[in-house]
């Protein structure tokens, strides 16, 4: 079956990765939808020299905004990216012939990083599996703010395609803590509300076997000082978590305790 595809991305000031993004998808998108979260800088400009539908509408988190990007585009089939992605060309190519023969529910390939200027091959950030290519009406997304994730509905069939997504991700590595610390008071909050626990015991062992498994056993050492940061930060980001998760439930032991008190 032949389709049409298409291609979907939400935005906050990304005037320096949305042209490139949108360079490698123009000729295989049938439509181009960007629901944007009243961006400041020329986001706005750069979609629209694209030709993309340009939607705006207040940033209520990853979730919600991709579920409601989806409902603007005007086919079921969806190719979902982030303004810091790129298609390689084999995963272009890929994708092309997915359009002439779409057999499956959706399509899940490899994502390849790039932080500081070099590809990461190791770590937990390669293969990472990204299911972004599907037919919306069979799933949405879900998972935890702001790790989104495509869910599929029950029964669905889905098939891995060759190719890499590419990811700018990180330019300098204080990004990247900066990243961290507002992530992981999204988490924490999140857990929080699903009523998660969390020790001093807990946060040490999760926190070292984080850097463990991501520094040695898969290999993360490969990918020289950068592989060594990114481990390190990946057991960092499992410290603070786990640490604000401790203290949010100890602040509301303290307001309980008030309350009995009074």
């Amino acid at each position: 079956m032949t389709i049409k595809l298409s291609v979907v991305i939400i935005t906050y000031n990304e005037e320096k990765n949305l042209s490139r993004c949108l360079s490698s998808v123009i000729d295989l998108a049938d439509d181009i939808v960007i629901l944007d979260s009243f961006s400041t800088d020329r986001t706005e400009e750069i979609a629209r020299r694209f030709g993309a539908n340009f939607i705006q509408h207040e940033f209520d988190g990853h979730i919600e905004q991709k579920n409601r990007a989806n409902s603007y585009a005007k086919y079921p089939y969806i190719l979902s990216l982030d303004a810091d992605e790129i298609l390689s060309q084999q995963l272009k190519v890929s994708i092309y012939k997915v359009k002439n023969d779409w057999k499956y529910d959706g399509y899940f390939f490899s994502r390849l990083t790039n932080y500081c200027g070099e590809w990461i091959h190791h770590t937990s950030w390669y293969p990472a599996k990204k299911l972004r290519l599907f037919d919306r009406t069979k799933g949405n997304w879900g998972g935890y703010n702001p790790h989104d994730r495509f869910i599929m509905n029950p029964g669905c069939k889905i098939e891995y395609l060759e190719g890499n997504l590419l990811h700018y991700s990180y330019f300098t590595i204080s990004e990247h803590i900066s990243r961290i610390n507002y992530y992981s008071q999204i988490l924490s909050k999140t857990y929080f509300q699903e009523k998660r626990k969390s020790n001093i015991f807990k946060i040490v062992v999760r926190s070292i076997w984080r850097f463990f498994r991501d520094y040695v056993l898969k290999f993360g050492f490969l990918d020289g000082f950068y592989g060594l940061i990114i481990s390190v930060n990946s057991g960092y980001e499992t410290f603070l978590k786990y640490s604000m998760l401790l203290n949010l439930i100890r602040q509301e032991r303290k307001k309980l305790k008030k309350c009995t008190d009074d």
